[in-house]
């Protein structure tokens, strides 16, 4: 379900996460984030003093996890450069953290921390927040491993934002072409099939094809955690001129997948596992 939208000034605003204080919520975004957004899709936005050659940063994530494997992912595109780089957070048998809009990638550790000490998402989120500076600028998502997603939008997240919460998931973007982008993502991920890592890219090309940002995307990237302390996958696309970074990445998945599972055995077991198949190694 869609549990908010921030299609325009005056439109439904969430409620902050539980233990928070409604500062973050009950006011609607500054004027000039939505003229922002406007100006940029049209080419016009020129950045303020301190940010030269930068317009706003757009970024549209889901996280999730997977019942069947214990997984925990998430994907994520964006105009801004290596946006995975510093927004995506997972940690195998805890959970899943997005942090994005005017990013504090601090928050995605401090998150996982807070699940990991045994809270649920919600309350890890608001024992984070609780307090700390800015947090009005920030977009965070948080999915542990029971209970349900959290998120927290702040008033100061950019332009046309949304986000959405489905069962074991949830979505959430800011500078978007529409609000209703992240529950694209959601439905998407709900009705794909095969594995984890094929339904976080069905969701991610869904937000795509359901009008994305506001304007081009050069960055993306998916991650996931398995029962290591290292990645099960961690694929990035950090910079595209030409062309589209979610395919950069849906392709690396599709050649990455079919060897993840020796590339885990290699590192725990490595008189076992398969050979390399590169020249020299036969």
């Amino acid at each position: 379900m869609i549990e908010g939208l921030g299609e325009r000034p005056g439109g439904r605003l969430p409620p902050s996460p539980v233990g928070l204080e409604p500062m973050a919520h009950d006011r609607q975004p500054p004027e000039d984030t939505w003229a922002n957004a406007k100006e940029f899709s049209e080419g016009r936005f020129q950045a303020k003093s301190g940010a030269a050659n930068a317009g706003p940063a757009m970024t549209f994530s889901l996280i999730a996890r997977c019942t069947k494997t214990g997984r925990f992912g998430m994907v994520i595109s964006s105009s801004s450069p290596a946006v995975a780089a510093r927004c995506a957070h997972v940690r195998a048998g805890v959970g899943v953290v997005a942090s994005q809009n005017i990013t504090d990638p601090a928050l995605g550790p401090l998150v996982l921390e807070a699940l990991a000490a045994g809270g649920d998402a919600a309350g890890a989120l608001a024992g984070v927040l609780q307090g700390r500076a800015h947090v009005e600028y920030r977009q965070l998502l948080a999915l542990g491993a029971t209970g349900a997603p959290a998120i927290h939008s702040g008033a100061q997240v950019l332009g046309i934002w949304g986000q959405a919460v489905g069962v074991d998931c949830a979505a959430g973007g800011n500078l978007l072409a529409n609000a209703r982008v992240p529950q694209a993502m959601v439905e998407a991920f709900k009705r794909a099939v095969g594995p984890f890592g094929d339904r976080l890219i069905a969701a991610l090309r869904a937000g795509r094809e359901a009008g994305g940002e506001a304007g081009p995307v050069h960055s993306a990237g998916l991650k996931i955690a398995d029962r290591l302390d290292w990645p099960y996958a961690d694929l990035r696309c950090d910079w595209v001129d030409e062309g589209c970074p979610i395919e950069a990445v849906a392709r690396a998945w599709a050649v990455y997948a079919p060897q993840a599972d020796a590339y885990v055995q290699r590192a725990t077991d490595p008189t076992v596992a398969p050979s390399y198949g590169v020249p020299g190694d036969e």
